[in-house]
C-alpha cells in the first residue's frame, strides 16, 4: 500500500467573504500579496495586478494612503478581475472612501483610526457595502502602554492588541473581521498566531512580516507559515519578500501545494544534480517552468539526473525525464516508459505531453 501522508485537521474559524473569495470555514486557504507600485500610478498598478492575477493571487492588497488616491483606487478596481483589499492607516474618511469606491475589504487597526465616533463611521461603511476588516497588529507598531505592560514585542502584548481591536468592532456591532499578527522574528509570529488561535474563531491571514529577500524571506516564510498551516492554522497567507510580488504568489502557491492543502499548475519535482546526470537539470526544471508559467491545472512532474532515483520518481510523477547516456534521456508518462530521447528534445515532449493533458 502506498504510503499517504495524514490529512491536516484545519482550525474551525467562522467564515468571512472577501470579494468573490471566501475566507475561514471549510474554503481553500487563499494566496494574497500586495502591489509596490505607486497607488496614484493607476496603469502601473493595474498591471502588477493582472500579473499577480496571472500568477495565481487570489486576493490582492493595495496601499490608499491619501483622500486623492481613492479616486486612482476606484479606476484601478475596475481593471481587475480579482478582489483588492484597501490598506488604510490613521485617516478613517480614506477607508469610508474606500468602500464606496470598490474596495473588498478594509484592512486597518482600530487603534490608530481615532475616536468612537470615526471607528463607528467605519464599521458603519463597512457593513453597508458589505465588507470584512482586517485587523493587522505587527509587533514593530504596537501601542506604546502595550510596550510598557510587557517590557517589548511579545505573544502577549500582540495577542492583547488584536482581542483589544476586535473588543472595539464587536462594541460597535461588527464581527465580520479577520487578524494578522505579524513579526518580522519568526518564533515570536508563530507563537503569537498559535496563541491567538485559541482565543478567537475569526479568520487568521498568515505572514512572516519583512522577512527579507527572495532566498531569505522564503526560507522564513515556509517555515514559520509552513509550521501554522501544518497545525491547522490559517486561512489566507501571504507571503512578505523584498521582490516581485509575482515571486510572493509562487512561494505561497507551493508552500500550500507541499502540504497538500492546494494544487495548482506545474509542481516540478528534481534532483539537486550530481556528476552522475545525463542531462542538465538546471536548464531543463528553468526551462520548463518559463513555458509551462500559464498552465493552471495541477500536473506533477519529475525532472531526475541520472538512473538512480529517477525511474522510482517517475513512478509518482504524471511525466518524467531520467537523464541517461551519450546524450539520450528517459522519458515516462503516468509511470510507464515512452521511450528513450535525445536530451536536447526532452523540453519540447514533456511539454507537448503536459498540453495534451490540460486540454
Amino acid at each position: 500500500m502506498e504510503w499517504q501522508a495524514p490529512k491536516i485537521q484545519r482550525r474551525k474559524a467562522r467564515q468571512i467573504t472577501v470579494g468573490s473569495v471566501k475566507v475561514g470555514g471549510d474554503a481553500p486557504i487563499s494566496v494574497q500579496s500586495m502591489t509596490c507600485t505607486d497607488t496614484m500610478d493607476v496603469d502601473a498598478t493595474v498591471k502588477q495586478i493582472l500579473a499577480l492575477e496571472n500568477a495565481g493571487a487570489d486576493i490582492v492588497r493595495v496601499t490608499v494612503p491619501t483622500l486623492e488616491a481613492t479616486d486612482a483606487f476606484e479606476k484601478i478596481v475596475k481593471q481587475v478581475h480579482i478582489p483588492v483589499v484597501s490598506d488604510i492607516h490613521f485617516d478613517y474618511r480614506i477607508a469610508i472612501e474606500c468602500a464606496k469606491k470598490g474596495a473588498a475589504a478594509l484592512r486597518i487597526n482600530p487603534g490608530n483610526i481615532g475616536s468612537h465616533e470615526r471607528i463607528e463611521m467605519v464599521c458603519q461603511a463597512a457593513k453597508d457595502y458589505g465588507l470584512p476588516i482586517r485587523v493587522g497588529v505587527n509587533a514593530g507598531s504596537l501601542d506604546k502602554d502595550l510596550l510598557e505592560k510587557y517590557g517589548s514585542p511579545c505573544p502577549d502584548a500582540m495577542v492583547e492588541a488584536a482581542l483589544r481591536a476586535a473588543q472595539t468592532l464587536d462594541e460597535h456591532n461588527f464581527t465580520d473581521y479577520a487578524f494578522s499578527v505579524k513579526a518580522s522574528e519568526l518564533n515570536l509570529c508563530v507563537a503569537a498566531y498559535r496563541q491567538l488561535a485559541q482565543k478567537t474563531d475569526a479568520p487568521l491571514h498568515l505572514g512572516i512580516t519583512e522577512a527579507g529577500g527572495l532566498t531569505g524571506g522564503t526560507v522564513l516564510s515556509a517555515i514559520g507559515i509552513g509550521q501554522l498551516l501544518q497545525e491547522g492554522i490559517g486561512d489566507t497567507l501571504r507571503v512578505s519578500l523584498a521582490a516581485d510580488p509575482v515571486e510572493e504568489i509562487k512561494v505561497g502557491w507551493a508552500i500550500l501545494k507541499s502540504l497538500h492543502l492546494r494544487s495548482r499548475g506545474a509542481e516540478i519535482v528534481a534532483c539537486p544534480t550530481c556528476g552522475r546526470r545525463g542531462i542538465d537539470v538546471v536548464a531543463t526544471v528553468n526551462e520548463l517552468e518559463s513555458r509551462l508559467s500559464d498552465i493552471r491545472q495541477s500536473i506533477k512532474i519529475a525532472v531526475m539526473g541520472c538512473v538512480v532515483n529517477g525511474p522510482g520518481e517517475a513512478k509518482h510523477a504524471d511525466i518524467a525525464v531520467c537523464g541517461g547516456a551519450k546524450g539520450n534521456c528517459l522519458i515516462y508518462e503516468n509511470g510507464e516508459m515512452m521511450g528513450k530521447f535525445p536530451c536536447s528534445q526532452a523540453v519540447q515532449i514533456i511539454e507537448e505531453r503536459v498540453r495534451a493533458r490540460v486540454k
